[in-house]
């Protein structure tokens, strides 16, 4: 009988060993992703906005094409999933050029043709732009997606009377292969490097180890280009890292102080570790945001230890801990 109950003890330590985690999917975020606090907010730069030379008007108010959580989660998954297709037409003011052109909320615009030229749109910030840089009186004629069907449409743009509305800068977060938090620029910071408001990536956060501070990137960096791509979005730059191997480098063009320049900025990949070691019955050690755990002879003696404490337990009901204290060492004379 007491073998028996040592067999049974010790298959359930090791079906309990087997069984108590499931192996992680997804890698934990950085602890080192420093992100100074003067650089959560947006500038404060509306007076500067206001006086920026209003551009044209069309009536339309758009918005990111990528509505749905899956086209949102497909964006993170592959290449070339970033791009949505055409620039989603969000409101259209009544009596506007658009209104009088049959534009209608919920289109996609795919393409704007302007005299000789023809743009494909794919970020709200092109449309921007395009408002920004076409003279009043200028017509336009527009491909646009209606529920599958292609639809053309042509309107006169219209003088602008007041800037267009601020819209909310957006972050995002980088932690498997650089190490870096973005934000959309302002419209001041976007059109002095000749963008579209709401493109551009502003680097307000990088990891201690990220590759970029040794390519000497730093905070307020605004990314306008990369690999020859327009950043007309944080997205395109970050497909680009997404899509950039182990033993590349990302090409960028980064503004600073209103001076552009071209840094070559390596990409990396998260470093491992031994997490878990488990031997059932003798042996098992574990180690997860900073803790360190080991135990042998089914728990009879066990150490847990940090960068600041540890603490012994001998027969599971001795303890014993000890750590730093809340002063220095004092020099011996």
């Amino acid at each position: 009988m007491r073998c028996l109950a040592i067999v049974a003890l010790a298959w359930a330590c090791g079906a309990c060993s087997l069984g108590k985690h499931s192996i992680r999917t997804d890698p934990p975020p950085l602890v080192d992703a420093g992100e100074p606090r003067d650089l959560r907010d947006e500038p404060k730069d509306e007076v500067l906005r206001a006086m920026l030379p209003a551009g044209s008007f069309t009536g339309i108010h758009v918005a990111d094409a990528r509505q749905s959580l899956e086209e949102l989660a497909g964006a993170e998954e592959g290449a070339g999933a970033h791009e949505p297709a055409g620039v989603l037409v969000a409101a259209v003011v009544e009596n506007s050029p658009a209104d009088l052109a049959g534009v209608m909320e919920g289109d996609l615009i795919l393409e704007a043709r302007a005299a000789r030229s023809t743009g494909v749109l794919r970020w709200p910030s092109d449309w921007r732009k395009l408002e920004i840089d076409t003279p009043p009186g200028t017509e336009l004629s527009l491909v646009l997606d209606r529920a599958g069907t292609q639809v053309r449409a042509a309107l006169t743009t219209a003088p602008r009377a007041r800037p267009a509305p601020r819209e909310a800068g957006a972050r995002f977060r980088e932690d498997a292969k650089v190490g870096v938090v973005l934000r959309t620029a302002t419209e001041v910071e976007a059109r002095a490097a000749d963008l579209g408001p709401g493109g551009g990536a502003v680097i307000v956060g990088l990891a201690r180890a990220s590759p970029w501070r040794g390519a000497g990137l730093v905070f307020g960096d605004l990314v306008t280009k990369v690999d020859g791509e327009s950043v007309a979005h944080p997205e395109v730059l970050l497909a680009a890292i997404r899509r950039c191997g182990e033993s590349r480098t990302l090409k960028l063009e980064v503004v600073r102080a209103g001076k552009t320049r071209t840094v070559e900025a390596p990409v990396s990949r998260r470093a491992g570790e031994v997490r878990e070691v488990d031997v059932p019955l003798l042996f098992s050690y574990t180690r997860e945001r900073g803790i360190t755990t080991w135990s042998v002879l089914l728990g009879l003696v066990k150490r847990e230890s940090t960068r600041a404490a540890w603490r012994w337990r001998l027969l599971w009901f001795i303890e014993f801990s000890g750590g730093d204290a809340d002063h220095l060492e004092e020099e011996k004379p």
